[in-house]
């Protein structure tokens, strides 16, 4: 039985890269993302001579293969999509006891836990960012820049830089997720609608930027685009909600005669509780502790810790190791003339916290 298209996005956006990745947090959604081997691939046929396109390569399925096939480029920008929620997954996770590991991931996409409606929302935001300045960097042959500044005096706005395009990106996006029908399954509701919250994260960073030209910096003409904000601050956004998650049952709404989402309702109390806002993700399991290995992550032994924020809860009460190790560091530097800084290397003790096994 072939994955749901919601599911789908996500095992496709949060596969693995390579380790060393994880050290790189440096992220504003503007980097040049270079494909790595095996990035959401299936196996390659053992025999020689066959070649197949990258769209074939990707866990997609039969319907996302075929649009991908008719959108050059696009192999190559989902790709970047994966690439950029899993190093953002793994930043915004760095000082919990779930910190976004690849071990683990595909037991958390068979649930409905609050690490599970983030890693939709995530892997929906980045597919949305990546395909939005895909366009406007030329990566894409059927899309470029945003042509639609909707202000209310163009005479006084000279668009004249390429605009980052989220209104291809998310038409785009809607057709590659499939039709939208109403679901009789409380998982697949909250699939959709954590997808939807990392879209509305993405679009509620959109902004106008401007630069002013002129004599003396009068700014007699101003360029504007539209810019999406760095990819950091959706990352942050959504972590933010993600703490605030809400946990959500289902009950028919017999007017639409469609399955809605609803908080439980509180002990004693005949109603049910509020609908989830558009912006809250939502969940409907509560999560393991992720202290031990389990088949949902690899636990917290080992992990560097801070002694001052994070040991006492990354450690799970199991306490810390101490190691110390020498770093080289410039020092004492000093511009020479002419045109260059002369400096000394010094070396001091650095504290290495890790939790215990």
């Amino acid at each position: 039985m072939r994955p749901p298209p919601a599911l789908a996005l996500a095992a496709l956006c949060l596969l693995a890269l390579p380790a060393a990745a994880a050290a790189y947090f440096g992220l504003t959604g503007r980097e040049v993302l270079t494909p790595f081997p095996g990035l959401g691939t299936a196996a390659a046929p053992a025999q020689s001579g066959v070649h197949l396109k990258p769209c074939d390569l990707l866990k997609l399925s039969r319907r996302q293969k075929q649009l991908c096939r008719r959108e050059p480029g696009l192999a190559e920008t989902l790709q970047d999509a994966a690439h950029l929620s899993l190093l953002e997954c793994q930043f915004q996770f760095r000082h919990e006891r779930w910190n976004c590991s690849l071990e683990g991931r595909t037991g958390l996409l068979k649930r409905g836990f609050k690490e599970t409606a983030f890693l939709y929302a995530m892997s929906s935001a980045a597919l949305t960012h990546t395909l939005a300045r895909a366009c406007s960097a030329g990566r894409m042959e059927r899309c470029t820049c945003d042509d639609s500044p909707g202000l209310e005096s163009r005479q006084a706005w000279q668009w004249g830089v390429c605009g980052d395009n989220l209104k291809y990106s998310t038409k785009f996006l809607s057709n590659f997720l499939g039709p939208k029908r109403g679901s009789k399954d409380l998982r697949a509701r909250a699939d959709a609608h954590n997808t939807h919250v990392g879209i509305k994260a993405v679009k509620s960073g959109l902004r106008t930027t401007c630069k002013c030209h002129g004599v003396s910096g009068s700014c007699a003409v101003r360029t504007c685009w539209k810019q999406l904000a760095p990819f950091r601050e959706t990352g942050q956004a959504l972590k933010l909600r993600y703490d605030s998650a809400v946990k959500v049952s289902s009950a028919t709404n017999e007017a639409l005669g469609r399955l809605e989402l609803w908080a439980p309702a509180r002990p004693g109390s005949p109603t049910k509780g509020p609908a989830p806002r558009p912006g809250d993700l939502v969940y409907m399991e509560d999560s393991p502790s992720f202290c031990r290995p389990s088949k949902y992550s690899p636990g917290t032994a080992g992990r560097v810790c801070s002694r001052e924020a994070s040991c006492s809860s990354l450690c799970c009460g199991r306490g810390y190791d101490t190691q110390s190790r020498l770093v080289a560091f410039s020092c004492h530097c000093q511009v020479q003339w002419c045109c260059y800084v002369e400096c000394q290397q010094c070396v001091q003790e650095e504290l290495i916290y890790t939790c215990k096994h």
